[in-house]
This record gives C-alpha cells, structure tokens and sequence, in this order.
C-alpha cells in the first residue's frame, strides 16, 4: 500500500489546527462541494484556520514530498470525500510539472526527456513554476471534482506512469498518473445510531475504534472496546496503523467534540481505509444525548 512521508506539518495543538504554508499559491482544487475543504484552506496537505495569500502561480502539492515512501505516514486533513459524489468512486496519485503557456517547446522537450527515462519528478524540481516543485511536483490523492476540468479530464484518462501533457489556464502541464485506488468514504455517525450499534456484542468485537483523545482526558471519560492512539503521539502510531488496523474494515473515531477525531478520520482516508465514521460531537455529545452516567469535562 502506498503511503506518504512520515513528515507532517506542525501541529499548533492549543488550537489543533495545522500551520499554513507561507508559499502563496493557487490551486487545481475547483470551490468548496458540500463539506469539501476549500483551495484556499489547503496548504502543504493540511487545512488551515488561516488561509494562505494568493498569487498568479499555480497549485500548491496535495499530498508528499516526492514519491510516496513505503512504511511512513503523513498527517493530512484535506483528503478523501464526505459522503461520496463526484460519480467516481476512483481516486488517483498524480505527480505533474508546469511551464507557462508559452513555453510549450521546452514542455516537449521536457516530456520527450520522460521518455528517454529521467524521472519527472527530477524536471518539476528543475523546471516547474509550479509551488509543488518542491515536493517533486507531487499533487497527492485526488478525485472527480476537485480539479479544473482539463486537468481532470487528462488525469482521469491518463493510462498508469504515462506522461501525458493538458493545457489549462496556468500554463501547459506534463501530468503522470503513479497509482489508482477505490475512493474512500467518510461519514458523520450521530451518538444515537453510534450506542444502537454499541448494544451488539458482535459490534464492539468487530469494529475498528479509535480514541484520539490523551491519556487523562480518557481516564475521565471513556467508552468500551476504543484503542488510544492520543493525536499528540501520532509520530509513535502514525506510520504503523495499517499494520494494526485493516483499511477494508470500518472504523470509527472518537474525541472530546469531535474536531480532532474528523482531523484524523480525514488522514485515515488518505491512508487507504475504505469506510471512516467520526463520531459527530465526540464523548461529550454522548455523554449529553446517550448516557449522563458518562462524567463531561
């Protein structure tokens, strides 16, 4: 299974939030669709409180450093899809480089180099005007619907490792499509449905639950059958989930309000895991809707 660098952006844990990236950028992503992250709140693969300035370049990376590296994790809240659409349930790796729109001789000799074997990773660190040449020209996951549709249209009919090149109104692209995998869901599950499916031996046995909250916020309040992985020691679990949890089974993500566990539900769909459920408004709301035995905090 592909996986991204174990490198993640800070995590300001006061607010839980990621620290914007200071490189201005546009993006490929197209406007917010439904609860979809909007361009402007991604940077460096993480949504931010604080969204980046704006220049007249093209698309920050989505996903990376280069090629993904087998065996490491990286901490992103911005992919994957909630509650499906697009009319794809196919999500691509796409890396690419960009030269201005004048300049479609050098993208020829560009691509005719890709042919000859070199690496266009190597030429979007060289060449791109792009941001994400800093990250090999690495753009990450992506979906139908989060890209400006010529782009979308050559990725999507790419054929795997082929370089291929579009046209869109950042200049002229050499765009490589390295993996391909089913989309990955995420869903809200309410306190209600959530102890209904609690009630099921067979649920708690079965079921992937995940606790991101530290170690004394459980010992106050805390629900059968979670395993704690604190989102503060994500460097200690990041890059082994998939060893202990499988990515075709449903999981489930709890916290104090349900913020933390969605920054974390979100990065699991990055990971590959097929079907993510946070728990809306945490222990908290279920404390409150569901079970006043449970102590709030």
């Amino acid at each position: 299974m592909l996986r991204a660098s174990l490198r993640f952006p800070p995590l300001l844990l006061s607010s839980l939030t990621f620290a914007p990236s200071s490189k201005p950028h546009h993006s490929l992503l197209l406007l917010p669709k439904l609860n979809q992250p909007s361009p402007s709140r991604l940077s460096s693969t993480a949504a931010s409180t604080s969204p980046p300035a704006h220049s007249s370049r093209a698309p920050q990376p989505v996903a990376g450093r280069g090629r993904p590296t087998a065996g490491k994790a990286m901490f992103s809240a911005g992919c994957g899809s909630e509650g499906g659409g697009g009319g794809s349930n196919k999500e691509i790796l796409v890396q690419h480089l960009l030269v201005e729109q004048d300049n479609l001789k050098l993208l020829i000799d560009l691509q005719k180099r890709t042919a000859q074997g070199e690496d266009l990773s190597d030429l979007a660190v060289e060449y791109s005007i792009c941001p994400s040449k800093e990250s090999g020209g690495m753009l990450g996951w992506v979906r139908r619907g989060q890209m400006v549709p010529e782009f979308e249209e050559a990725a999507f009919g790419a054929p795997l490792n082929k370089v291929v090149r579009c046209k869109t109104k950042f200049g002229w692209h050499l765009l490589q499509v390295l993996s391909e995998r089913e989309e990955s869901m995420l869903q809200h599950i309410e306190p209600e449905e959530f102890h209904s499916k609690m009630q099921d031996p067979s649920f708690i046995e079965e079921a992937q639950l995940i606790d991101v909250r530290e170690p004394e916020e459980v010992a106050q309040a805390s629900l059968p059958g979670f395993k704690v992985l604190p989102l503060r020691q994500f460097g200690t679990w990041g890059s082994v989930i998939a060893d202990e949890f499988d990515p075709q089974k449903d999981v489930y993500v709890l916290c104090h309000h349900g913020v933390r566990s969605l920054q974390v539900a979100k990065w699991l769909q990055s990971q590959g895991f097929k079907k993510v459920f946070n728990i809306s408004g945490g222990i908290h709301a279920y404390a409150v809707k569901v079970d006043p035995l449970i102590p709030t905090y």
